[in-house]
Formats: C-alpha cells, structure tokens, sequence
C-alpha cells in the first residue's frame, strides 16, 4: 500500500510560487541549496556498484507556459559560484546548453569568426602580398588584383560587420534612453546599462574604432586620383599620410576581436575557469604597474638631478625608457659597464634595480599566488556562472520548434522509477552515479501502511514511538555516559567494575531499544 500513491509537493508549490527560486535568491540566499536539495531523490539500497538518483528538474527547465524558464538568469543574477555547482543547477545548465544552447551560440560566434578571418586577410595579410608583388616587379595585374581583394575585404568588414554592430549598439542605446536605465554617470554623460556587460562595452568600444578605421580609409582618400593602372590603391598623398594612423587603428581592431574571441572559452570548463582566473588576478598586476611607474619616475627625477653626463640618462624622459629598459633585462650589459665612470649615477641604477627586480616582481610573484589559491576554491563556479549567463542569453534566439522537440525527448510527464517495480512520480530525470559519489543511509521517502484512497484521513504520525534516529541518539548518551563512569575510576579492579557497569548499561540500552522496537511494530 505504501507504494500504490506518493504525494511530493513540488508541483503545487512551483504551481503557488512559480518564482520562488528568484525570491529565495534575492530574499533568503541560504535556503537556495535547501530547496535544491529537495528537488533529489538518491536510492539507499546501491546495484552494481551504482546508486539510482532521480532530480526533479521539471520546473526549473519549463514554465508553466511551456517556454524556457528563467531558473538559470536569476541564479547567475545572484553571482553565487557555490550554487550553481549545486547538482540540479549543474544538470539543468549543461542539459540545455549541451542539447540546444550550443548550436546556436557557435552558430552565432561562426559568423564573427568568419568576420575575424576576413578582417586579418585585409589588414595583415594581404597587405604584404601587395608589398611582395610591387617590390618584385611582378605584373601590375597582380599588384590590381591584390588592392581588389584588400578593398572587398574592407567593404565587407565596413558593411557587415560594422554595420551590424551600429545597428545593434543604437537599438540597445535608444531602449536605455526610452526607459532611462544608466549607470552611474561618467562625469556629466549617461552610460547606457547594457554597456555594463564587458562584452557589450567592447562591442562598442570595436565599432567606434571600425567607424575611425573607416573615416581615415586611404584606400576612399587616394579614390579621386586613381586611374585604370591604378584602381583601390593607397599610395597618394592624401593617403600615405593616413598610412600610420590607420595601421595604428587597425592593430587595435585586431586585438578588440581577439579580446572578443574569448567567449569561446565557454565551450569547456576547465578553459573558462582559468580565462576567469586571469581576468580576476589582473588587478594585482595594475598595483604592480602603479607602483612600478612610480619608482621609475622618482627615480628618474632623481637621477636627472645629478650631475652626470651619461647619454642614457639625459634628462627625465630618457631616464625613464632607460630605467624600464633594465627592468625588463633590455638593457644592453655594455651600457651598463659605461656606468663605472660615474659612481653615484652607478649607486642610484643599483638601489632602482633592488628594489624593483629583486623587491617589487617578487612581491608581484607572491600576490598572483595568494591571489590565485584564493580564488582557484571557487574557479569552476565562476566558470559555470559564466556558461550560465551564456545560456541565458543564447536561449531567446532559439527556435520554439526545436525547443518543443528538446522537452518532448526530456520526457517529464513521465514518471521516474524509485526500484525495480517501484513506479514513482513525474517531472524528472533518472541517473546513476557511483555509489560512494553520495553515501545515503537513510530514505527520503517517508511510507505509511494502509489505505491510499484519496478521501481517506492523512495518516497521523505516532509521536509516542521514536524513529531509529532517536533510539540510536539515545543509545549513543548511554554509551558516552559510561565511559565517562569507566574513565572517572583509578586501579585495576576499578577498572573491572567500570567494565560491569558498561556492560549493565549496555544491556540496559539494548534492552530499552527492543523494547520501542516492539512498539512500533505493534502499531
């Protein structure tokens, strides 16, 4: 009979609270894992070396509508790296992002990708093939068809590329400004919210600098002179003096897209979490560069007010580049040798040297260490914080069909066995993992004998008869009781009887735990 019907209280709870995951985070942290517990039924009894463990998952992956729930933002919201290495979190996150996410967020990074590509062959590719061909006197046609592809190339990047992030950033830029959503300001001008996402912000610090790119093209500045021979080139006036500039620019664009490039890391944990681990130990490399410009400057200052008539020491900003230059070990050792004729200049470099190289990089050693085992503990829940954030944002470009397919092979409304025989409840998944992954001594499942009918009374519990937990706790006082006794008592024969006793009370427990068994039994 205490198989025939469960009642789990999931369902009418997420049915009265659809959002109580949200309210939990926001209002009660602590109790998230509490509930999350409670959504996972492991088996005491173990098969094969392997436990039977059912997570109720049901409406953290669907709503009530039947769309993508939002269980996985609010818990990224939350910023809590020990909760989403909880084992639903983990299991509801990488199902969706294995099974549907994925495909549309590499489908997505294909395209910047293939934009990547073509920006490089225009910038750094193409350009020394131009070089090659007008410094080999090859044909001009050659020379021709390399500035056509270089011009296509730039087109595409300007149209495409550039385009589609204009269009983007205004969008999102007007929707901040219709509703009002800054960030604190930067001095007198708004920041639109959304800028607030690295991502976001590097989008558009790339589009501003494609938008540079494109107002200095030489290429469109060399356009009114060109003629046949000629066509797409850069080599004019106007635009060899725009040549620099624009490679300067260029070179920036080039590392923004490889800056952008790192969402990829997303694709395995172990990635992701040390990209994290850089991004966060950065900051203790910035306080080693402050400090380091100061020294360099002081003792620049310091050095320029000497008198010395080094060349490498000429003045403050000399003093500076040749002061970097040994911290770096760029500094030639001949130069070093000129320094014997002036002895003070020579006692400055060395307190410098001392106190940058061997001082002030060891010092940066020790915090990247300490920095590093602080934050390794929580390393893979940052990781998965990160691929939840990129579920988040990835699930509203998917398609409703293939979503509906992904919920129909879930199979939710299926109810999930507790033991062989043992039809359970539905709304969750089945699994087995090792049986030493999780001891589990006692069941979760609290089964009353008798009728399961519907209209019948809720069984009462019996107050008077203690579960095996409370006799075993009883048991266990007795127990420390006399060994308290035993230990109290000096001697041999005091020792005897400390042994007599513990047997007695031994017996007696015993006795009186038979004794309750019987009871419970009975009823």
């Amino acid at each position: 009979a205490d198989r025939d019907r469960y009642y789990y209280g999931m369902d009418i709870m997420f049915e009265r609270h659809p959002d109580i995951v949200k309210r939990l985070c926001c209002d009660a942290p602590s109790l998230v894992s509490v509930l999350l517990d409670g959504l996972v039924w492991r088996s005491r009894i173990a098969e094969n070396g392997l436990r039977r463990v059912n997570y109720y998952i049901k409406h953290l992956v669907v709503d009530a509508k039947g769309e993508f729930s939002p269980t996985i933002e609010w818990v990224t919201a939350n910023n809590d790296p020990k909760v989403v290495c909880h084992p639903v979190i983990s299991m509801v996150t990488d199902l969706v992002w294995s099974r549907v996410a994925f495909r549309s967020f590499l489908f997505g990074k294909t395209w910047f990708i293939f934009t990547l590509l073509v920006f490089i062959n225009s910038q750094a590719v193409m350009n020394h093939v131009r070089e090659t061909f007008r410094s080999g006197g090859q044909p001009a046609r050659n020379a021709l068809g390399a500035r056509t592809v270089i011009f296509a190339s730039r087109a595409f990047i300007y149209i495409c590329s550039m385009g589609q992030r204009l269009a983007y950033h205004i969008t999102w830029t007007t929707v901040s400004i219709r509703n009002r959503d800054f960030i604190p300001r930067l001095g007198c001008i708004p920041i639109p919210a959304y800028l607030g996402n690295w991502r976001d912000a590097t989008g558009a610090a790339l589009t501003l600098i494609l938008f540079i790119m494109l107002c200095l093209e030489p290429i469109l500045h060399c356009a009114g002179e060109a003629d046949a021979d000629h066509m797409f080139t850069e080599r004019c006036e106007a635009g060899e003096a725009l040549l620099f500039p624009y490679s300067v620019f260029g070179m920036t664009a080039t590392l923004t897209y490889f800056l952008l490039l790192a969402d990829l890391s997303v694709l395995s944990t172990r990635v992701s979490a040390f990209v994290l681990v850089c991004g966060r130990v950065l900051s203790e490399v910035a306080l080693f560069l402050f400090g380091q410009m100061f020294l360099v400057l002081a003792f620049a200052c310091g050095i320029s007010a000497l008198q010395q008539e080094s060349s490498d020491f000429d003045g403050i900003p000399v003093s500076c580049f040749s002061l970097f230059k040994m911290t770096l070990g760029m500094f030639s050792g001949t130069r070093y040798d000129l320094l014997d004729e002036h002895p003070a200049l020579l006692c400055a470099v060395f307190v410098y040297i001392v106190t940058t190289v061997v001082f002030l990089l060891n010092l940066l050693v020790a915090q990247l260490s300490c920095s590093y085992q602080a934050t390794y503990q929580d390393m893979l829940g940052f990781a998965r914080l990160n691929r939840g954030k990129i579920v988040a944002e990835t699930m509203p470009s998917v398609a409703k069909s293939r979503w509906e397919r992904f919920v129909a092979r879930l199979r939710l409304d299926e109810p999930c066995e507790f033991g062989e025989g043992d039809v359970g409840m539905a709304g969750g998944i089945q699994m087995f993992e090792p049986s030493s992954l999780h001891v589990t001594t006692v069941d979760t499942i609290r089964r009353f004998g008798g009728s399961t009918s519907v209209a019948a009374q809720w069984p009462a519990e019996d107050l008077a008869a203690s579960d095996d937990t409370d006799r075993f706790d009883r048991m266990e006082k007795l127990l420390e009781k006399a060994v308290k006794r035993m230990s109290g008592r000096k001697g041999h024969g005091n020792g005897q009887n400390g042994s007599s006793s513990f047997g007695s009370l031994h017996s007696s427990a015993m006795s009186h735990s038979s004794a309750n068994d019987s009871v419970v039994g009975g009823d």
